[in-house]
């Protein structure tokens, strides 16, 4: 049994290591893009200052827009034997600058920011926006979101274990129904602690897993608290 585990162990971490490699390249090409469409955003501001005023407080108002949520995502979830939640139906994958309105807490994907949050081990105190996480997700991140009924004991246990997994983030999220979810693209699951087993089959399962939309994905080079 030990045996059989250290080789899955070890499969995995070459699995991850080879996608680092193919990370880099990624990460490179994407601040490129990131740096290309700052540019291009400031010409068009300087260009037409009035417009984009105007077309950014009507943008303020989108989260009640039929437009920026219900072409994110449409369907519902489908609880299997394991305790899994898995989305059955659209999940959107455009990016976007309106804001979207996702119909789970936290979302299990859709039209996201075209910026990701850092995902490599990254455990952020604060909440942070369901936009840029949703595009960790799409990069094969598994996502640890708490609130405040969640345990200290459990906080601390969770976080220790996403600081040494990469593809991983964890945030406060005062908005779910359950103390700790963890959630990947297209599916999510409530644990009752640190200590559920469940969180290592989890993460075992769905980091960098076969659900991720863009494998080898960067999650460095994003947004970072």
């Amino acid at each position: 049994m030990g045996s059989a585990s250290q080789n899955t162990s070890a499969t995995r971490k070459e699995r991850i290591e080879e996608m680092r490699r193919a990370e880099l390249a990624r990460e490179r090409r994407n601040r490129f893009l990131v740096i290309t469409g700052s540019v291009v955003a400031v010409a068009a501001l300087v260009a037409g200052g009035v417009f984009v005023v105007k077309s950014q407080s009507k943008d303020d108002g989108a989260d009640g827009d039929a437009k920026s949520s219900s072409s994110s995502s449409s369907g519902d979830f489908t609880t299997g034997a394991d305790g899994v939640r898995t989305w059955k139906g659209k999940l959107g994958r455009t990016h976007v600058a309106k804001r979207v309105k996702y119909p789970t807490e936290p979302p299990v994907g859709g039209d996201h920011n075209q910026v990701w949050m850092n995902c490599e081990g990254d455990v952020y105190t604060k909440a942070i926006d369901n936009m840029n996480a949703v595009h960790s997700l799409e990069h094969g991140a598994v996502w640890v979101t708490y609130n405040s009924k969640a345990a200290k004991a459990d906080v601390e246990a969770l976080a220790a274990k996403v600081r040494k997994t990469p593809y991983t983030l964890m945030s406060p999220d005062d908005d779910q129904a359950d103390p700790i979810m963890l959630t990947a693209w297209g599916h999510q699951r409530t644990v009752t602690g640190a200590s559920d087993p469940n969180v290592g089959t989890f993460f075992e399962k769905f980091v960098q897993g076969a659900q991720t939309p863009e494998p080898g994905a960067a999650c460095t080079g994003g947004l970072s608290q």
